[in-house]
This record gives C-alpha cells, structure tokens and sequence, in this order.
C-alpha cells in the first residue's frame, strides 16, 4: 500500500505524463509500421518494442538492419543514439541514487524522455522525499507505456493503410520541443540549447546519431561555463 503522499505523488506523475500520450501514440504507431514493412512480424516488432522501449533507438536499429549491417553494428548504433540516456541515469543519481536497487532498476526500464523531462522539473521544484520521488516517476510513465505498446501493436496491424499525409514522423520533433521549451529559464540553458543547435547541424553527416552525442556534449559544457561565469558575477 502507498502511503498518502506516495499516492499524491503517483497520481501528480500520472498528471504531468498523460499529455505526452498524444505524440507517443502516432510515433510508436510509425514504429510499428516501419517494423512490418522492414519484415518484421507482429510479434518481433512487439518484442522490439517491450523489450527495447527507446523510440529514436529502436528506428535507428531498424534502419540499420534494413541496410544489412551486422549485429554488432546495430547494437552499435543503438547505442550511440541512447547514450543521452546514461546523462539522464546520471542527473537523476542525486533525486533517486539512494533507492532500493528494484526502483532504481524499474526508472531504468521506464527512462522516456518524457519521463525525464516531467520528473527533473518536479524534483528541483518541489521537495519530495526519495520514495515519493520514484512513485512521481512512475505516475508518469503510467500512461506512456501501454500507449507505446498498444499503439506498436495497432502500426504493426495496419501497416501502410495509414495515409503518408498524417506525416507521423513529425510526432518526434514535436515532442522534444514541447519538453524543452519550457525548461528554458536562465542564460546557460538557453546558451547550451543553441550550442547544441550548431554543432548538431553541423555534424548532421556524422553516421549512426554520433553527431547529437557530440553536440550534447558540447552543449553540456556550455552550460557548466556559463553557469559558472554567472555565478561569479552575482
């Protein structure tokens, strides 16, 4: 049983997670589709998507597999492009490190972007324990994963009779910017954001998102310098 705050904390993570359903929902569906007609059947793209759970991972191990590479270089390139995933594991290690290793193991499992992005914003807002913490988390992957499933299931099902002109691929960018919009509140974030912008662009030729891995880097020692620099002006 929860107790009363780790029940106001679950459903307060239930809040903040439900809008995100409606870009998962048309990005899983996509994900679906591209499976079927990469050969896949409906249930190597449902295990793909249980078992994997990491959208932008999960196409670019498609493609790659699409291409003929080797394993090796599909789980390469997988993991090139979830890397941004052991920056969050690590930014949340101060809100949620001293957990019991099943919690800690279960926010592995569920790390949505979506997830990162509503829970960070709680945890430096609001004070919470490290259970009521975990519980907020959890509240918001809630409503993402069954949509993320279920809708893998119902691209996988209709395949391409989904009209090219719902463009379902514009669901990802859509939802990165409705995340980070809001976080955009002092100097070093919005100085890191367009360093980011820069080098991403510049190095969009780089292979298997290599070039998103570097930007992030960049942008994340960016922010340090400018936080520091503004830090010692005040």
């Amino acid at each position: 049983m929860l107790s009363a705050t780790e029940k106001s904390a679950y459903l307060a993570g239930i809040r903040d997670g439900w809008p995100f359903v409606f870009v998962a929902a048309p990005f899983s569906m996509l994900f679906g589709v591209v499976a079927i007609e990469a050969g896949l059947s409906l249930s190597q793209a449902m295990g793909f998507s249980v078992v994997v759970i990491a959208g932008a991972a999960q196409f670019a191990a498609m493609q790659m597999m699409v291409d003929g590479a080797s394993i090796a270089l599909v789980l390469l390139a997988a993991l090139a492009v979830n890397l941004r995933m052991a920056m969050y594991s690590a930014s949340l290690v101060p809100w949620l490190g001293t957990a019991p290793l099943w919690r800690r193991a279960a926010v592995a499992y569920f790390l949505f972007d979506q997830c990162y992005m509503a829970s960070m914003s709680e945890y430096e807002s609001t004070p919470m324990s490290v259970s009521d913490r975990f519980w907020f988390f959890m509240g918001t992957a809630t409503p993402l994963v069954p949509v993320w499933i279920m809708f893998t299931a119902i691209g996988a099902i209709v395949g391409t009779s989904i009209p090219p002109e719902y463009a379902l691929d514009f669901a990802l960018p859509i939802t990165f910017l409705a995340m980070i919009g809001p976080m955009m509140r002092t100097l070093a974030h919005v100085v890191a954001a367009f360093v980011s912008m820069c080098v991403g662009l510049a190095l969009i030729w780089l292979p298997s998102g290599s070039g998103l891995l570097i930007a992030a880097g960049c942008a994340m020692v960016t922010g340090v310098i400018v936080e520091s620099w503004m830090e010692k002006r005040t």
